[in-house]
């Protein structure tokens, strides 16, 4: 069967106007935005940049090119990891092989990111949700640092970072088409369903970041998928 590969939006996208200032890529802008968490240069604000998506004609392309949405992916979500409902047993790869058959390949070069330690499943079910909203990412990654820091009564905490960049041709996965009128317009995800290899490549820690007395660092990871 035949695939088309989705246009780059990040070429489409980048250099970014983003208060002001100008970035001329999403990690260049992803730093920034880091950067923020503790200084008032750059406001992280997901709803910001989702207006700038929705401006960009090439995204616009990616969502109205997709048949699906939110709710079909936390169908598939659920499907998919459940483990206990022996009489479904098949249903998880039925769902799976359905979604592939409409998915497309990912454009080379183009750079996603999701928050937190990377699930030791992916590399089994090749499966993974991203978004190609930076602030997205980062507001996830406060949300998973703040509930685990309440969980072990601990001061310290760290924000967890990952940025993928396509590097394969090969690599299956559609944009998610978002209510616009709830808060989940805010996601941009895109989700993962196939591919080869994925590769961390780099793991940059960036300490002695102090805000309100409070130690913090943020672990920013990147990978490669082909």
């Amino acid at each position: 069967m035949s695939r088309s590969t989705l246009p780059l939006l990040d070429s489409s996208l980048y250099p970014q106007v983003w208060q002001q200032q100008t970035f001329t890529s999403p990690q260049v802008l992803l730093l920034s935005m880091l950067s923020a968490t503790f200084s008032k240069d750059v406001t992280i604000d997901a709803s910001a940049f989702t207006k700038q998506l929705l401006a960009d004609d090439v995204y616009q392309e990616w969502i109205n090119t997709t048949v699906f949405g939110r709710y079909l992916h936390r169908n598939f979500t659920a499907f998919y990891q459940q483990t206990e409902d022996s009489f479904n047993t098949d249903m998880p790869a039925l769902f799976r092989q359905e979604l592939v058959r409409h998915a497309q390949y990912l454009p080379l070069g183009q750079v996603l990111f999701f928050a937190g330690d990377m699930p030791k499943s992916v590399r089994q079910t090749k499966t993974l949700t991203t978004t190609v909203n930076p602030a997205t990412a980062i507001i996830s990654a406060q949300k998973m640092t703040q509930n685990l820091t309440h969980r072990l009564t601990v001061n310290n905490s760290r924000l967890i970072i990952n940025q993928i960049t396509i590097t394969g041709k090969q690599v299956l996965g559609f944009p998610i088409r978002h209510n616009k009128r709830t808060s989940e317009r805010l996601r941009n995800e895109v989700l993962i369903l196939d591919f080869q290899d994925l590769r961390l490549v780099n793991e940059q820690a960036i300490e002695d970041i102090k805000k309100s007395n409070i130690d913090d660092s943020i672990l920013l990871r990147s990978y490669e998928l082909r």
